[in-house]
């Protein structure tokens, strides 16, 4: 059974004294009910790793640490990067990769990912790969054929047993911090074919892989995201600023 994972993408807000703030009163507002049905993670600016990761080992929180982004070198002259391996000795458990805004304002390709994938993995750490489509590209019905692609080149070359713990979250982009999420059916729809996607490379570990949907979730619309058999769990971008707001998503997940 894979166990349904939450997680808030605090993209460039909050400072490491606002963050300690939010994952404070997020933590007040969790029963532990709520961590033995979903996986709950947070995911603050770099700038605010070493606070949260000491809220959490100090307050013993049940909540995991993430990170938005990291470098595919271990070390070396790539000025303003952040190495794997510096996440790792801060106990960040999940890393965010090919998110839809470092595809479009980095220009970080499949290739790029597939780099950041690996190296996440070789330090212990679960990638959360993020695919998705632009609004163009659904309107001219080449939705498929584009997440198909980026899942193909962002997991390629990786064994079926890294695979099987990994994360994919498919986002469309039309729908990313525009108020406007996609639809449950085709939420459901696209995350079904990324894992059938998964399942050509890697076979049976298509069935241990976690897809979330991410694109404007809120409590809302959790309710029809979750009754979707290959959506499990979300990637939360503005509704996880709010600690009220981030927790009743993660208690109507049920």
């Amino acid at each position: 059974m894979r166990k349904d994972l939450i997680a808030g993408n605090w993209k460039m807000n909050a400072t490491h004294l606002e963050a300690i703030q939010m994952v404070q009163k997020l933590s007040y507002r969790l029963d532990p009910g709520d961590y033995e049905r979903v996986d709950v993670v947070v995911c603050p600016p770099f700038t605010a790793l070493r606070s949260v990761q000491t809220v959490i080992e100090s307050d013993h929180l049940l909540i995991g640490l993430g990170a938005q982004n990291v470098d595919s070198h271990e070390s070396g002259a790539f000025t303003g990067e952040v190495a794997p391996g510096m996440l790792a000795k801060l106990s960040v458990r999940y890393v965010i990769v090919g998110h839809s805004e470092r595809r479009q304002m980095f220009g970080e390709t499949d290739d790029v990912v597939n780099a950041k994938a690996k190296a996440v993995l070789s330090h212990g750490m679960v990638p959360i790969v993020c695919v998705g489509e632009t609004e163009e590209e659904r309107e001219a019905g080449s939705a498929f054929d584009r997440v198909g692609g980026q899942v193909r080149g962002s997991l390629d070359g990786i064994p079926s047993g890294e695979v099987a713990g990994m994360v994919v979250a498919y986002e469309p982009i039309w729908a990313n911090g525009t108020g406007r999420p996609a639809s449950a059916e085709d939420a459901g729809e696209m995350c079904g074919f990324v894992r059938e996607q998964v399942r050509q490379l890697a076979g049976d570990a298509a069935d241990e892989v976690r897809v979330l949907y991410g694109g404007s979730v809120n409590p809302g619309n959790v309710a029809g995201l979750m009754a979707k058999r290959d959506i499990d769990g979300g990637l939360v971008g503005g509704a996880s600023l709010d600690p009220d707001t981030f927790a009743s998503v993660i208690r109507y997940w049920i």
